[in-house]
């Protein structure tokens, strides 16, 4: 605790104005491993320490929401051996997150079409998701074969479904109705979203829910993202005015 707290003294955010949703891209570990003549999945393991490293600090600081994007519905483009080694990764670390959730009350949930992943994997999903619903701390969304594209099409496709049957409400269709179709029904928005390694775009990334997110692009490569870049994060975030469309007051 006390070098956590050191390193809030020296970064000097203000501990009441943390945004509650902050979601990464987490970018960049092709190029961080092209850079020191590494194949791209030594870039993947180094990233995905990054993202342990990254959520129990956020856990730490009391972040309530923190969603990951860590495969997309165009990464299936890449080469098979690259796909492969992702899905080991997260095989892995959900191995040890299983092992782990009792001690670190961390929950979990999924956001993606993830019928299509082995059955292996999709029964760890289950796991790790049933398993989190007693648990009332940091919730890490992480977005596996998701696009947000994709999520609007599918979100519109089960309203339309429901209101055949006559479930969805029959009046005027409203934002937030819509919203309990998204994958991230009942959380809230995020506040601010972090991209690492110099790309400034969504990519495909929350595009309903990120209407009023703040956006942070940083040259910093995914691997090399640590506590010391969230705090300045943070920081440029606490800078910002944020208005909602409407005027300072």
């Amino acid at each position: 605790m006390f070098s956590l707290f050191r390193k809030r003294k020296q970064q000097a955010w203000e501990p009441d104005r943390l945004p509650r949703h902050i979601a990464i891209i987490m970018d960049g570990n092709g190029r961080w491993a092209a850079r020191r003549a590494l194949p791209r999945t030594a870039g993947h393991a180094a990233g995905a320490e990054t993202f342990r490293r990254v959520a129990t600090y956020c856990k730490d600081i009391g972040i309530e929401y923190l969603t990951v994007y860590a495969f997309s519905t165009e990464n299936w483009n890449r080469p098979d051996d690259e796909i492969g080694a992702i899905m080991q990764l997260l095989e892995k670390y959900l191995h040890e997150a299983l092992g782990k959730m009792e001690r670190d009350k961390v929950k979990m949930k999924f956001f993606g079409d993830v019928t299509i992943l082995t059955p292996e994997l999709r029964k760890l999903i289950s796991d790790t998701e049933e398993l989190s619903k007693k648990f009332e701390g940091v919730q890490v969304n992480i977005c596996l074969n998701y696009g947000g594209r994709d999520e609007l099409v599918r979100a519109a496709e089960n309203y339309a479904k429901d209101f055949a049957a006559g479930v969805a409400p029959q009046e005027k269709l409203t934002e937030r109705a819509f919203s309990r179709y998204m994958y991230s029904a009942d959380i809230p928005d995020p506040d601010f979203i972090i991209r690492p390694s110099g790309e400034m775009r969504l990519s495909n990334f929350l595009l309903w829910q990120s209407a009023y997110s703040e956006l942070y692009f940083t040259d910093v490569l995914w691997p090399d993202f640590n506590e010391r870049e969230l705090d300045r994060a943070i920081i440029a975030f606490q800078e910002r005015d944020r208005r909602y469309g409407g005027l300072k007051t």
